[in-house]
């Protein structure tokens, strides 16, 4: 199934000078089916030159996060999108039955892997002290990038602390080090090993120059030497810390994408075709839904001389736009 994105990056001539200036998509959300919900985008480049999209996966008109499994998308051109499905279900696992929720995904010794959390039991909104949800950190196999993945380790990469929106940094030297959301456990980082199969070594508490807001979805890459760490600030605001090492000490940035409303965010930044492109996703009116539902979008994310983030503004989105986008899949 093809799907249909026109017009993503545009040039606008100035007089005796060509410049190359960044433009939004122009349909948002992305078209990624018509009827399919989609949000939490993990946005990778692969050695096959695409850009590949791993996402969570709503139910259609959802009204809690009762996901059940993570799809796969991918582009040449960032206008055609194609859709492979399914990557992994939570049906496919032996130690969770519930909560497909963020995925982040890698390319490491010629095998492609996806890292998701899931997990068991009920959240008891209600009265919280009923709950029995637990949530934790799997890993997935594949040969290929669409998949189909299959769970590595039959068990979650830890148990305590609960965790979940895990975001996986690959450093120059090979390392790869694991970001995530814990319960009373925010701002830690973990080593794996080489395969990603476990952890090697004792979770490393952070440094952020006093500053620790709530957060969920880190996202962490590293541009001209400088690392990014990034998150949803109250999961919220997008916003950002710099540091020299991937483990910190961290100087606090700013926000870069202020909150649409009080719903969630969650995003991933990649550079593509010579472009720093933002993934995020919305909450917008559904047709046949009761309340909002979440699609993804993207936006191009540009950065200052000193390697600051530039304050983002999200497209504009009209029902047209949205018709469009779902039109535009066969």
């Amino acid at each position: 199934m093809k799907l249909y994105l026109s017009g993503f990056i545009a040039c606008l001539a100035l007089p005796l000078l060509a410049v190359a200036m960044p433009q939004p998509p122009a349909v948002n959300p992305l078209p990624l089916g018509a009827g399919v919900r989609t949000a939490d985008p993990s946005a990778h480049v692969w050695p096959d030159g695409q850009l590949w999209l791993y996402t969570s996966h709503d139910q259609e008109c959802q009204q809690d996060f009762h996901m059940k499994d993570w799809l796969v998308f991918s582009t040449k051109d960032l206008e055609s999108w194609t859709s492979h499905g399914v990557a992994l279900a939570v049906d496919q696992l032996s130690w969770a039955d519930d909560y497909a929720w963020a995925p982040d995904a890698a390319y490491r010794n010629g095998k492609y892997y996806l890292i998701f959390p899931a997990g068991t039991g009920v959240k008891n909104r209600q009265d919280p002290s009923k709950s029995t949800k637990w949530m934790g950190i799997g890993v997935a196999v594949s040969d290929k990038p669409q998949g189909p993945f299959k769970d590595a380790i039959g068990g979650p990469l830890w148990r305590t602390p609960y965790a979940n929106d895990p975001a996986l940094f690959i450093d120059d030297d090979g390392t790869p080090w694991l970001y995530f959301h814990g319960k009373d456990f925010d701002y830690y980082v973990v080593k794996l090993n080489d395969d990603l199969t476990a952890v090697a070594g004792d979770f490393i508490k952070m440094d952020m120059g006093g500053f620790e807001p709530k957060m969920e979805g880190p996202w962490v890459f590293k541009r001209n030497g400088l690392y990014y760490f990034t998150m949803p600030e109250q999961n919220r605001d997008l916003a950002y810390y710099t540091a020299t090492s991937p483990t910190g000490p961290w100087l606090y940035r700013g926000i870069f994408m202020p909150r649409d409303g009080e719903q969630n965010n969650h995003h991933s930044i990649v550079q593509y075709q010579g472009q720093w492109l933002l993934f995020y996703h919305r909450w917008l009116e559904t047709p046949g839904c009761e309340r909002k539902q979440r699609h993804i979008a993207a936006e191009v994310l540009t950065f200052a001389a000193d390697g600051s983030i530039r304050s983002v503004q999200r497209s504009q989105i009209s029902s047209t736009s949205r018709q469009t986008a779902e039109a535009k899949s066969n």
